[in-house]
């Protein structure tokens, strides 16, 4: 085996890209780049029934939103297939492999039969060859040791000892010649130079009859990581009832690459106490010491608060960028308070500063944005409603449009002092004026500071809405 580090991630193209294949490419991803090695992609596509070229185009552009970018073309296992059925004939030929036929109801007999006794199926042609008309129809069973124990030397889970005469003899190949998955991912984890296995913990078991496979053929046994399962917040395993979405999903929910990295990596590894993590550091420090033994849970509140800070410290340029391929995804806008199209960039880039403060999302921030793209006459919301209602606004706008009309320089500072001394000298408080002045140019009682607000709208806008009240 190769000195290089090969990982891979190797997806069934059944549907989308799930947050925990999601975690798991990461993981394999990382500890490739952590060791100057390869990262691989395998299609597992064996199972034609469930397998669609719209799964396939989901992994690899979820894989690409991203930046989890393999180091060569995918490889995809049913291609593979004639390399499978070699690999079963060689184990036929080496007494490691048998030819066995028996009806549905013989190889359920055959089980019951076994769980009776404790001890694993075994099955019809094992010892003795069956009947050469049955042959045609008969699958190749591999001939699983019955004696002795099969040790997994996992990095996560520690040494796994199953014994021998717990494990049945797996098919090989099926009675139409074609082969399974549990041959297809020996041979081209082997043929691909995969030297680490890093896969979620449901495939331990899997593992043992695997390393049986590779003993049989002569093969080095890649090291094996078994990665503990992702839970929802209850405990219970992860669906979709916990938010376990698809990878593009997070994506047009507001979410950036590298905030989704992070959290991805501190859902089951940790590096010290630290929670922020560039990718940068994340292939610095990444190492499958660092991965817990218990399930991690999905915390929505936690991802968000990653987010944010990366938004908060993104520059405009990577906010802009990020936002507009936001706007490009034909899904997005379910969460968007207002129509996508009136999204002007630029006029957003000016007030990125202010409206990356608060904001866990982009969407979140682009709906804190909704009041820069609102047409004369606005509308209020019902807070809004309430506060114009009141006797004393009409005055406080009016006072407020003469003196805003007057302001020499049209910056933060200069909006700060004009209003405050306003206030002052009409013996209000600020908070007497801030909520009429907010509600008049945006239409609600939520927006960024009311300073922000003006300062972004611009003199002449700010006027007009004034104006547009009386």
């Amino acid at each position: 085996m190769s000195d290089t580090v090969v990982t891979r991630f190797a997806p069934s193209p059944t549907g989308f890209l799930h947050i925990g294949g999601a975690r798991t490419a990461l993981f394999n991803w990382a500890f490739a780049r952590a060791n100057q090695g390869k990262f691989l992609l395998r299609i597992e596509d064996t199972d034609k029934a469930r397998s669609t070229q719209e799964a396939i185009e989901a992994i690899k552009q979820g894989l690409s939103w991203l930046e989890l970018t393999p180091d060569e073309e995918p490889v995809f296992q049913s291609q593979q297939q004639d390399r499978h059925i070699e690999i079963a004939k060689q184990l036929l030929e080496a007494g490691h492999a048998y030819r066995s036929y028996a009806t549905e109801s013989e190889i359920e007999a055959i089980r019951t039969k076994a769980r009776e006794d404790g001890v694993a199926a075994r099955y019809p042609g094992r010892d003795e060859p069956i009947a050469e008309e049955f042959l045609e129809q008969s699958v190749v069973r591999f001939k699983a040791p019955i004696k002795g124990k099969t040790t997994i030397h996992d990095q996560v889970q520690g040494d796994v000892t199953i014994a021998n005469d717990q494990l049945d003899d797996l098919v090989l190949l099926r009675s139409d010649g074609t082969p399974t998955y549990m041959l297809a991912v020996v041979v081209d984890d082997h043929d691909m130079g995969i030297t680490h296995v890093i896969r979620g913990d449901d495939h331990l078991t899997n593992c043992a009859r695997q390393i049986q496979i590779y003993e049989a053929l002569g093969w080095t046994l890649p090291t094996f990581a078994h990665i503990p399962l992702i839970h929802g917040d209850d405990g219970a395993k992860l669906s979709k009832r916990h938010g376990a979405l698809g990878a593009e999903q997070y994506q047009t929910m507001g979410y950036l690459a590298e905030a989704m990295r992070n959290y991805l990596a501190r859902l089951g590894w940790a590096h010290g106490d630290e929670e922020i993590i560039p990718t940068d550091k994340l292939i610095e420090w990444f190492d499958l010491k660092g991965i817990n033994k218990a399930p991690a849970r999905l915390d929505i509140e936690k991802l968000q608060h990653i987010n944010g800070h990366y938004i908060r410290n993104s520059d405009e340029s990577t906010l802009i960028t990020e936002i507009a391929a936001l706007i490009e995804k034909d899904d997005f806008g379910q969460e968007l308070t207002y129509d996508k199209h009136l999204i002007d960039l630029d006029t957003l880039k000016q007030s990125l500063p202010f409206l990356s403060e608060r904001s866990k999302t982009l969407v979140e921030l682009l709906n804190s944005a909704k009041y820069l793209y609102q047409s004369i006459p606005l509308s209020f919301d019902a807070k809004a409603t309430k506060i114009l209602d009141k006797d004393q606004v009409p005055e406080i706008l009016k006072g407020l449009k003469n003196e805003l009309e007057n302001c020499p320089k049209w910056e933060k500072e200069d909006i700060e002092r004009l209003l405050k001394q306003f206030a002052a000298a009409k013996g209000l408080k600020f908070g007497q004026i801030a909520p009429p002045l907010r509600a008049i140019l945006t239409g609600s009682t939520v927006s960024p500071g009311i300073y922000d607000v003006l300062y972004s709208l611009g003199q002449q806008e700010s006027l007009k809405r004034i104006e547009a009240f009386f």
